[in-house]
C-alpha cells in the first residue's frame, strides 16, 4: 500500500467520511475541523514507520457543545477502513497510546470532539482565547507551541480556531528577544569547555560539550527563523529544513564527527561565525563582530556569546523559557509542572 502522509490522510478523511456524516445528521452545526496536537504528521515528519502508533485517519472537531451523540454517531457510521487504513484504534502499550486495527463492531475512532477552549487548555495549560501573558509563553514548551500551530485546519465556521493559531504563531517581540538572549547565554556558559576538556586529554568530555553546544546553536537558528524548535527526535529534521542552513549543518556535523578537540573547536568556530552573521541579519541589535576570539588569555576560540546577550538587553533571570533550562520529558509533558517551575524561576 502506498503511504499517504498523515495530514493528507486526515484532510481526506474529514472531507469524505466525517463531514458528510455531520452534514447529514447535524445539519448546519457550526464547527472547526483540524489535525493539530501531538503526532509526527503535525510537524510534517511522518513516514510509513509512524503508522505503528498514534497515527492514522484522525482529527479534531471543535464545537460549542461537544455532545456525546456526535462521537457515538461516528462510532456507528464511520467506515471501518479509509484509503486502506483502519479507522478503529486499540491500545498499543497502554490505554493512552493507540494503534490502528481492524474491527467488525463499532469503531473506536480518533475523531476528537471537543470545545476549543477545553482542548487548548489541555494542550497548553492555559486558555489562549482569554489572552496570552508572559508566563504563558515562558511556561509552554516549544514542542507544544509547534503542535498547536502546526498541522492544518480543514474547516472553521467561526474563525475562532484560526484566530487562536494566529495569536500563538510566534512570540511577541519582547519574548522573542528574551529567548534569543537566553539561548546565547547557554552557549556562553560552556563555549570554552570544548577546548579546556580537550586540553587535559578528555576527548569524550570535550565531545559531549560540543554536542550540547551544537544543540543550542540548532535551537538558536530555529528561533532566529521564527520556528518553534521541536523536541529531540525532530530537532535535526526541523533544523535541516531551514533555508540556507546547509553550511552550518556541515560545520556542526564536522564538530560532532571530530575525534580531536582542536578540529572540533575549529568546526564549532565556523558554525559560531555563521550563526552570529544570522543574528546580524535580524537587525534586532547593532551589528556585532561575527568572528571568533580567544577566551580571555586562554588559547580557546569562542564567539563571546555574552556580547549577544548584552546587545539584546535581556534583564532579570536569564534561565529562559522552560525548555531552555528543563530537559526532562516527564516534567515538560505536564503543564502544571512547567507553570509551577516558571513561577519559581521567574517569580510568581
Amino acid at each position: 500500500m502506498t503511504f499517504i502522509p498523515g495530514l493528507q490522510l486526515s484532510r481526506l478523511f474529514y472531507a469524505e467520511a466525517v463531514r458528510p456524516l455531520l452534514d447529514r445528521h447535524f445539519p448546519g452545526l457550526p464547527h472547526a475541523a483540524a489535525r493539530i496536537g501531538s503526532g509526527s504528521e503535525v510537524l510534517g515528519f511522518d513516514t510509513a514507520r509512524s503508522a505503528d502508533h498514534e497515527w492514522g485517519p484522525r482529527l479534531q472537531v471543535f464545537v460549542a457543545d461537544p455532545a456525546p451523540e456526535i462521537g457515538e454517531l461516528l462510532s456507528r457510521e464511520l467506515p471501518k477502513e479509509f484509503r486502506g487504513y483502519p479507522t478503529h484504534f486499540v491500545p498499543a502499550d497502554n490505554e493512552h497510546i493507540r494503534k490502528m486495527a481492524p474491527t467488525d463492531g463499532p469503531v473506536f475512532h480518533r475523531v476528537d470532539i471537543a470545545r476549543l477552549t477545553d482542548w487548548m487548555t489541555g494542550a497548553l495549560g492555559f486558555d489562549p482565547t482569554a489572552g496570552i501573558g508572559a508566563r504563558d509563553w515562558l511556561a509552554t514548551p516549544t514542542q507544544r507551541l509547534a503542535e498547536v500551530t502546526g498541522g492544518a485546519v480543514f474547516h472553521d465556521d467561526t474563525g475562532e480556531l484560526t484566530a487562536v493559531r494566529s495569536a500563538l504563531s510566534w512570540y511577541p517581540d519582547e519574548i522573542w528577544r528574551y529567548v534569543l538572549a537566553c539561548g546565547w547565554q547557554r552557549i556562553g556558559q560552556e563555549e570554552a569547555f570544548v577546548g579546556r576538556a580537550g586540553e587535559v586529554g578528555d576527548e569524550l568530555g570535550s565531545a559531549v560539550v560540543a554536542a550540547r553546544l551544537a544543540r543550542e546553536l540548532m535551537r538558536l537558528c530555529l528561533l532566529m527563523a521564527r520556528v518553534y524548535p521541536p523536541y529531540s527526535k525532530w530537532l535535526g529534521s526541523a533544523f535541516a529544513s531551514l533555508p540556507g542552513i546547509e553550511p552550518i549543518r556541515l560545520a556542526l556535523t564536522g564538530a560532532l564527527a571530530a575525534t580531536e578537540w582542536r578540529v572540533r573547536e575549529r568546526f564549532l568556530g565556523e558554525a559560531y561565525e555563521m550563526v552570529a552573521a544570522r543574528h546580524n541579519e535580524l537587525r534586532l541589535t547593532e551589528p556585532l563582530d561575527p568572528r571568533t576570539r580567544p577566551y580571555f588569555s586562554r588559547p580557546f576560540r569562542v564567539i563571546g556569546a555574552g556580547r549577544f546577550v548584552a546587545a539584546l538587553h535581556a534583564t532579570g533571570s536569564l534561565a529562559g523559557a522552560v525548555d531552555q533550562f528543563v530537559d526532562s520529558t516527564d516534567v515538560l509533558g505536564r503543564s502544571e509542572n512547567t507553570r509551577g517551575i516558571v513561577d519559581v524561576v521567574h517569580g510568581a
